[in-house]
């Protein structure tokens, strides 16, 4: 067995590039695929060995996979599930990730699982397979797919956890987690730094304990003891997630998210937050006068679509500017509950699950 690709190999992958190439200047990502092009040239230069190489081809082979499968989904919002793969069938944490994903898919979203068994399974078996994504990594223990996303197209099988991990952020417009080890922790502490550090989207993040349990409380006092009380976090990061231990309230705290908020966006160094509905100008003073501390100048301001969203998908919402000075996250969760709370009295949204 040859180490080197064949000859026929080599020309259509010449005849592929040069047909690429050549579609570029029409392409409407193309400035992007040059610019991936060109890295991928310039590490072809510098000295590497084979295990460079391999890593690189494997990630890029992960992330064209997920590509493909998530891509005639992104109009729908989708809701990561974590929790432990050693959960029983039998336990109140399994069933109660059932419900929780019956009840979010029955809100229109989708769900998705490390696609393993335990809180895993359970959130598939709950989303059913047509509403569920399982993001599966190749473990030599404990971690095959579990039957309820088993054969489906929408099962992605990763071998490495950070892209595994770049996908769930990715494609999430929502995270839950039930209790879990090693995993679970990592999993809920990576999307808190995250989140606290501005590098991922705004979203709801619910941490869920079944009734007369303590996992997540415990883990909370902990954070405040050894983080909050030491000053190493602020108690506005606090703001940043939800504890509770009811179904409804989890739902709640996911859907009421999106009441009025719809997204967001940075425009240069101004931070555009699209909303399902427009605020009243009092609505607006009112943000002013309780959240300018986290302003670096300027005010809060009502205004449609800027130039450079002109012909965006999202180019109709109505949307609030700031120069938000993306430090103090925990503050602009608050915010943003202060801005749902707006929507209260307004019609539910026909489609909540559409971004």
């Amino acid at each position: 067995m040859t180490l080197f690709p064949s000859s026929s190999s080599l020309s259509s992958l010449q005849a592929e590039i040069s047909e690429l190439l050549s579609q570029l200047p029409t392409m409407k990502h193309g400035a992007l695929i040059q610019q991936a092009l060109t890295t991928l040239v310039r590490m072809a230069e510098v000295e590497g060995d084979r295990l460079d190489w391999k890593i690189l081809a494997s990630s890029l082979q992960d992330m064209e996979r997920a590509f493909r499968v998530f891509y005639p989904y992104r109009h729908v919002r989708k809701i990561a599930i974590f929790g432990s793969a050693r959960i029983r069938r039998d336990t109140a944490e399994y069933q109660m990730a059932v419900d929780f994903a019956k009840c979010v898919t029955a809100q229109g979203f989708m769900v998705i699982t490390g696609g393993g068994p335990g809180i895993m399974q359970a959130g598939n078996e709950g989303a059913g397979i047509e509403k569920s994504f399982g993001l599966n990594i190749r473990l030599p223990f404990e971690q095959g797919s579990n039957p309820f996303i088993e054969g489906d197209p929408k099962l992605i099988n990763f071998k490495y956890f950070f892209t595994r991990k770049l996908f769930f952020l990715r494609e999430s417009d929502a995270l839950a987690l039930f209790p879990g080890g090693f995993g679970t922790q990592d999993e809920a502490f990576e999307c808190l730094t995250l989140m606290q550090t501005g590098k991922s989207d705004l979203l709801p993040l619910v941490l869920i304990d079944p009734p007369g349990t303590s996992y997540w409380q415990g883990w909370e006092s902990h954070v405040r003891e050894h983080l909050l009380k030491p000053g190493l976090i602020s108690a506005d990061d606090l703001h940043l997630y939800t504890i509770t231990d009811r179904v409804d309230v989890a739902c709640e705290a996911i859907a009421g998210f999106y009441r009025v908020f719809h997204s967001s966006r940075y425009v240069g160094n101004r931070l555009v937050i699209r909303l399902n509905l427009e605020l009243s100008d009092a609505d607006v003073e009112y943000l002013n006068q309780n959240f300018s501390d986290i302003l670096i100048q300027g005010r809060i301001e009502k205004t449609t679509a800027l130039p450079q969203e002109v012909g965006s998908e999202t180019e109709h919402l109505p949307r609030l500017v700031m120069y938000f000075n993306q430090r103090d996250l925990g503050r602009l969760y608050q915010m943003l509950r202060v801005i749902n709370q707006f929507g209260l009295d307004a019609p539910e949204s026909k489609h909540p699950e559409q971004k």
